[in-house]
């Protein structure tokens, strides 16, 4: 048993030794961002799944101006049928996706249906934030999930109400992207002094022996400006210095997780020598009730007495010195104790509190 919780605890803590990454996977261009859209749409052709008009009127109100833009006159006329459902429509919009482009959409349903499966999403405008129209989207919706229903029970698989179009919205209005100029930035995706300083001492590296000269230039902790030569072009240029390899650095921190009792270490994580020791109390208590019974022809009554046993006992670990300037030393130390993940969670918290954990605490 403590075998298995000295590998648990390890493999919970141990890290492996950090490899270099790629330009491209810490640090994006920056550009004009991309753009959420959202639309209001109708789903047809359900087989009885759809929404109850009587609990959602705003999908009525929908089928009949849908109707009446179709030239039909359904004023006054109350609908019975469950074929249709309401639905929002969501996408996402990149920057420099050019007119007439499709995108993936996803559809949602909005009330009461219990399935979109097997549904059509009728003609739908998709909205940016600024209200501008940027696509339409229309198709048959993919349901991976599914519901059946009897009298005494249900089963379902995934979620019935929610699906997707694969290039089901076309692009109408085009988000335009960053301009091929000579200068632009990098914006890393976990802002760091030194991973900045990196990044720029890597593209001037390879800059000076392919085209002679620098190309980089570190501006803060988030912001890598670019200087692209003008014997290369923009693409060709971004490819090449998006496969450079440089080592990124992180800040020292801890992730907790009581949930799950997952701890996560960051390679750079230092403690200062402390003592701990650690311990568990239980208390058990057991209920065995007595029955007491008057004797025959005796003028009494049967009554339940409570017979109530408690006992406690406390286990403590021996005290053991933890502390280090290496992740390796402190997984070491941790082990040492043979605690389970929510007694490390508990001992990394009380090591914070006393100010020898030399890194941030993150409890999730």
């Amino acid at each position: 048993m403590r075998r298995a919780v000295l590998a648990l605890v390890a493999l919970c803590l141990a890290v492996a030794p950090v490899a270099g990454a790629r330009i491209k996977d810490i640090a994006v261009l920056r550009s004009p961002r991309d753009s959420q859209l959202v639309g209001y749409g109708l789903v047809v052709g359900l087989s009885g799944t759809g929404d109850t008009f009587r609990n959602t009127p705003f999908t009525q109100q929908a089928v009949q101006g849908m109707l009446q833009n179709l030239g039909m006159d359904v004023h006054g006329v109350e609908l019975r049928n469950r074929n249709v459902a309401a639905v929002i429509v969501t996408a996402d919009l990149s920057a420099g996706v050019e007119t007439g482009s499709r995108l993936d959409v996803t559809v949602s349903a909005l009330g009461d249906a219990p399935s979109l499966m097997g549904g059509t999403l009728l003609l739908t405008q998709m909205l940016g934030s600024d209200g501008s129209l940027y696509a339409t989207a229309q198709g048959a919706v993919s349901v991976s999930g599914f519901q059946s229903q009897g009298e005494g029970e249900t089963l379902s698989q995934g979620v019935p109400t929610a699906g997707r179009i694969p290039n089901g919205a076309i692009v109408q209005h085009e988000i335009v992207g960053a301009p091929d100029d000579l200068r632009s930035m990098l914006e890393l995706k976990n802002p760091d002094y030194a991973t900045s300083v990196r990044i720029a001492d890597a593209i001037n590296s390879y800059a000076r022996g392919r085209f002679g000269g620098r190309a980089a230039y570190e501006v803060d902790a988030r912001t890598v400006e670019l200087f692209r030569p003008r014997v290369v072009s923009f693409a060709r240029f971004m490819a090449e210095i998006g496969e450079l390899q440089v080592q990124p650095d992180m800040a020292a921190r801890v992730v907790l997780d009581s949930r799950t009792g997952t701890v996560v270490v960051g390679q750079d994580v230092q403690i200062s020598t402390v003592a701990v020791t650690y311990g568990t109390l239980t208390v058990r208590v057991n209920e065995q009730p007595q029955v007491s019974q008057p004797n025959p022809f005796v003028n009494g009554r049967t009554v339940v007495t409570p017979n109530t046993t408690i006992t406690a006992e406390q286990t403590g670990g021996p005290i053991a010195i933890v502390g280090g300037s290496s992740l390796r030393m402190l997984v070491g130390g941790l082990n040492r104790i043979g605690v389970k993940p929510p007694g490390i969670i508990a001992i990394l918290q009380a090591i914070k509190t006393a100010g020898a954990l030399q890194a941030d605490l993150v409890i999730q």
